[in-house]
């Protein structure tokens, strides 16, 4: 059942039921259907970008990652089932690929990242192969090579860890010539994988605060954290003011 969000439409599933579906379409024989994570600031700035909001819509899986998500939900009346972060989606996924010795594919980050992150997961998931990686460092006339590279590396999962909107816009873009299955966009989760940067603690995302962690560890996010409260004007204007998009 699909639940639209200002605009945005998610799947609501809880985690587990996120990870199995998930897992589903990694076992999967369609190439290139891609799995989205977005966040309030994903869905203002779908509001004005088209092409972001279309690449959005095109996602075979869409999980709401972030609290702010949850909230616009109950606000507009239509809730979700829960909030169902991107790095723990991928923990379940990984773990399930290693029993099942599915083929992973690690792109993103800074050069260097994605071989510690690789070398970190295949420890922490026994039986996961992580077949191939690269940074994020690369321009659009490369991406068929890559692409190629990662066909050639036949791997099942990609995480597509370039920032939004930059990896929605390559996985719809050149998902289906990699081969993979099912390509993640997974944002700055290579660095909490490489152990580069820390995750906030497990109390602050009990209470829905990993906002608040990372904007004390890096405050120069001020600018972008401030928008954030926007999506529940948008969503009390949706409801109350009878307009879905503002």
């Amino acid at each position: 059942m699909k639940i639209d969000i200002l605009g945005v439409s998610f799947d609501n599933l809880t985690l587990e039921e996120a990870i199995e579906a998930g897992l589903a379409l990694a076992r999967g024989k369609q190439e290139g259907a891609y799995a989205v994570t977005p966040n309030p600031e994903f869905i203002l700035d779908a509001r004005k970008n088209e092409t972001f909001r279309l690449d959005l819509s095109g996602a075979a899986l869409t999980i709401p990652d972030g609290i702010g998500v949850i909230y616009a939900a109950k606000v507009l009346g239509t809730p979700l089932k829960g909030k169902t972060p991107g790095i723990d989606f991928a923990a379940g996924v990984m773990a399930g690929m290693a029993k099942e010795s599915l083929r992973l594919y690690l792109l993103g980050a800074k050069p260097g990242v994605a071989e510690l992150a690789g070398k970190n997961l295949m420890g922490r998931y026994p039986g996961l192969t992580v077949c191939g990686v690269h940074d994020g460092y690369f321009m659009e006339e490369e991406s068929a090579a890559l692409a190629a590279e990662i066909r050639e590396s036949q791997a099942d999962v990609v995480f597509v860890c370039l920032g939004a909107p930059k990896q929605e816009r390559w996985m719809a873009a050149h998902g289906a010539e990699t081969g993979a299955h099912l390509l993640v966009g997974l944002g700055g989760s290579l660095d909490v994988f490489a152990g580069t940067v820390d995750r906030a603690p497990a109390g602050w995302q009990k209470l829905g605060l990993e906002w608040l962690y990372r904007l004390c560890k890096e405050p120069w996010r001020w600018k972008r954290m401030i928008r954030l409260p926007l999506i529940l004007w948008y969503a009390l204007l949706a409801r109350f003011g009878g307009k879905k998009r503002g």
